[in-house]
């Protein structure tokens, strides 16, 4: 049995391009004392808001497709402005929020070394 050429052509194309978009690198990750968040969308991230163990809050205005926000764990602060304090404090988790360029909201979680 032989597979029509542009059938195949057609799936070797879609495996190439799926490849080529994917990162392979979780969005949310800890560097050493760094949270780096990666935008893996095609739309612009507004009011993004990054929530490092339910308590520690950064964040930045937007986020570009494909751009990558990196922030110290030492600039997370609480609302009474206590530091996120990397000698005493391990991340558990991290949140974060933020609406994309058509309104929707974008929600990523990160436990461990696993990014949802």
């Amino acid at each position: 049995m032989t597979v029509p050429a542009r059938p195949l052509v057609r799936l070797v194309i879609a495996a190439l391009a799926l490849a080529a978009c994917s990162s392979g690198r979780a969005p949310i990750r800890v560097e050493g004392d760094i949270v780096v968040v990666e935008n893996q969308s095609a739309q612009e991230w507004r009011n993004v808001v990054i929530t490092v163990n339910d308590h520690f809050r950064g964040g930045s205005p937007t986020l570009a497709p494909g751009g990558r926000l990196t922030a110290p764990l030492s600039g997370f602060q609480t609302a009474f402005g206590q530091r996120f304090d990397r000698a005493r404090q391990s991340v558990t988790k991290i949140e974060v929020a933020a609406t994309d360029a058509a309104g929707a909201p974008v929600t990523l979680k990160w436990a461990g070394d696993r990014a949802k």
